[in-house]
This record gives C-alpha cells, structure tokens and sequence, in this order.
C-alpha cells in the first residue's frame, strides 16, 4: 500500500489572528514582494476569502485576481487587505 499524502497549505494551520500577524511579520521582514502578495493570499484564504473582501471593501473576485500568483495588486488593495486581516502596514 502507498502512502497518501497531500500538500501542506500553512492557511490550515493559521487560526487566530495573531497568528496571522506572526506569519506576515515574519514574510515582511525576511521575503519579498511576491513573498508578501502570496503570505496575504495565505492569510486571507485562513481568515476566509469573502469576509476580507468584505472588510476590504472590495469583490471577491479582485480579491482572487490581485493575490493570484501573477497578480499584481495596487498598494491600496494590499493596504486594505492587511487592514482587512487585523494589521497594519509600518516602517521601522
């Protein structure tokens, strides 16, 4: 008999929303763009797609677009994406 995997999604495992923070903390200060555009895709998919479009104020479909891995979003939607999702963006 094979052994059945399936492939790790961290969204599975990211539910509080200082886990979120934790999780986008860490890909701010040690990634890049596409790292963070795909760490808010993660997040947001943990949180639930529909209630940060919500809270974004913006359709769930652009949601999907801009976070897709060729997205490329505005910094208002990643600005209100991570407003979306409990924090806020900083420069230290």
């Amino acid at each position: 008999m094979a052994l059945q995997t399936k492939p790790f999604d961290i969204a599975e495992h990211l539910n509080t929303a200082e886990e979120i923070r934790m999780f986008l903390q860490e890909v701010a200060a040690d990634g890049d763009e596409a790292d963070f555009i795909h760490a808010l895709n993660t997040a947001a998919r943990a949180m639930g797609m529909t209630e940060v479009a919500k809270k974004a104020g913006i359709s769930r479909a652009s949601l999907y677009k801009s976070l897709a891995e060729n997205g490329n979003p505005k910094f208002s939607t990643i600005s209100k994406v991570t407003k979306a999702l409990g924090c806020k963006l900083a420069v230290v």
